[in-house]
């Protein structure tokens, strides 16, 4: 019987682990959002930042509503495998930077402890882009939010981010605890900006006396974070089986290539993650639009259209020869609205790009890309839209990625097979569509959601002209006739 990952003992000379001995270095860093994502990067960089520099940075990861990421860690000390995958081929290394696992569902109080421990100089957080609750219109929270909503009535008992984050700066101050630096990766522009202004806001609602305290004690260093992390099948668990011997249930597939850009701004310290490849960039904004327009923006934008096309993975998408060729112009017209950035050749990140989609053993599902797509695509597509129609650029690629998503919001394929959008807005899309006739119609309630398409669109003709073109095509000859009438244009 194979024994479970417990221990670095028994490992094949073949699996990379710790440089260090995790049992001598404590905890200085809490993580929200304990998925795959994050043991895919941030628990990476931070492992080999402990194997050069050592300190007290270790990761207690909490997860806000799954119990099992603590259930799956838990058992094994923290320790689990991330299987790296790159054209060349298949290698596997145990991690040992996570030093526990909770989730505030049931370890509310060890949660809570954990936040306002003066050892915690750093709170980061992967919650996705809908996790944070915040009103794209204000920038401040969105009291619809089932989390905001919560904790605006109960600021004492927080659920949700913006609660947690608030109640825990409150008490560290009431005790006299430095604040910690909080550092969010997830894929919003500017989210070090855009995260202390959600906290501003609910601060004001809820404890008025921490506004001046969070807005100039508080730091909050922007981030671009990127390696592409597929959902974990059964086929993860039985190939970390293999390469290590061990039962894991915690292990996770995910791409060779990382990145991290982070904005050098920790007033208690940080880990040396540059020893992991970290970059330490005055402004990371550059580097976020690079990744939101073109990688992630390319990503949406495949996902649709390959969705519905019936490709189950992105290698599929890039097998396809015409949507492979969609797949280059919608880099090329997303490199084409940025400015230039220094040591960056957009074309050969452009082509590293296609080459990363394409990696043959990357399971990478378009439907999982596909979620969430009212919290995306304001920032993948219609931001690098309204910048191409100020300069006068083609609004084609961008056009079609926004027709893409309107078809995939109707719910079913052409063949009529119905499927959920997992979306945070799905029922608010399901009611504006109830009845919809045709492109035009799609496109002008889509368009009508509050909040979600810039002016700058809502005023375009020629914007709206281009969209309902392509969104006719696919309702009315199939997905594969608008792929390839995109192709022949």
């Amino acid at each position: 019987m194979t024994r479970r990952l417990t221990s670095l003992d028994g490992l094949p000379d073949t699996v990379a682990r710790p440089g260090y001995d995790p049992e001598a270095h404590g905890a200085g860093i809490v993580h929200i959002g304990l998925g795959a994502f994050h043991k895919a990067h941030q628990a990476v960089y931070t492992d080999d930042a402990l194997a050069e520099g050592g300190g007290d940075w270790r990761i207690i990861g909490v997860s806000l509503r799954s119990t099992a990421p603590a259930e799956e860690l838990s058992p094994q000390n923290g320790l689990y495998t991330v299987i790296e995958h790159s054209a060349e081929g298949t290698s596997a290394r145990v991690i040992g930077a996570i030093a526990q696992a909770l989730s505030l569902t049931n370890d509310r109080q060890a949660v809570l402890d954990a936040l306002c421990d003066p050892a915690t100089r750093i709170v980061s957080l992967t919650v996705t882009e809908k996790g944070y609750g915040i009103d794209r219109a204000t920038g401040g929270v969105d009291p619809a939010h089932p989390a905001i909503s919560a904790d605006l009535v109960d600021p004492e008992n927080p659920v949700g981010i913006a609660g947690l984050l608030v109640w825990a700066l409150g008490r560290r101050r009431e005790l006299g605890i430095e604040p910690f630096t909080v550092l969010c990766c997830d894929n919003l522009p500017e989210n070090g900006t855009l995260l202390r202004a959600l906290l501003v806001d609910f601060a004001d609602r809820t404890a008025p006396g921490l506004v001046g305290h969070i807005s100039a004690e508080v730091a909050f260093p922007s981030t671009m974070v990127d390696r592409i992390t597929p959902a974990r099948g059964a086929g993860t668990l039985a190939l970390a089986r293999e390469m290590t011997g061990h039962e894991d249930a915690a292990a996770i597939e995910t791409e060779a290539f990382r990145q991290w850009v982070i904005e050098d701004d920790f007033p208690q310290g940080r880990p040396r993650w540059g020893a992991g490849g970290a970059i330490f960039a005055a402004d990371v904004r550059p580097y976020e639009e690079m990744k939101l327009r073109m990688l992630n923006g390319a990503h949406s934008m495949l996902a649709y259209s390959g969705f519905l096309a019936g490709h189950r993975y992105v290698r599929d998408v890039m097998g396809d020869a015409e949507l492979s060729a969609l797949v280059g112009r919608h880099l090329d017209a997303a490199a084409a609205t940025l400015a230039p950035l220094a040591g960056v050749d957009f074309a050969d990140y452009a082509q590293a790009l296609r080459d990363r989609f394409a990696n043959p053993h990357l399971a990478h599902e378009t439907y999982q890309i596909a979620m969430d797509g009212t919290e995306k695509l304001p920032q993948r597509i219609f931001a690098p839209a309204c910048a191409a129609l100020e300069a006068g650029q083609s609004l084609d690629a961008f056009a079609f990625a926004a027709a893409a998503w309107m078809r995939y919001a109707v719910g079913r394929t052409d063949a009529g097979e119905a499927y959920a959008l997992r979306d945070p807005r799905e029922a608010a899309i399901a009611e504006t569509l109830e009845g919809a006739e045709g492109a035009g119609d799609i496109l002008s309630r889509l368009m009508a959601l509050p909040g979600l398409f810039p002016e700058a669109l809502q005023a375009s003709d020629a914007w709206r002209a281009a969209v309902e073109a392509r969104l006719r095509v696919m309702l009315e000859q199939g997905i594969r006739a608008a792929i390839s009438a995109e192709t022949q244009g």
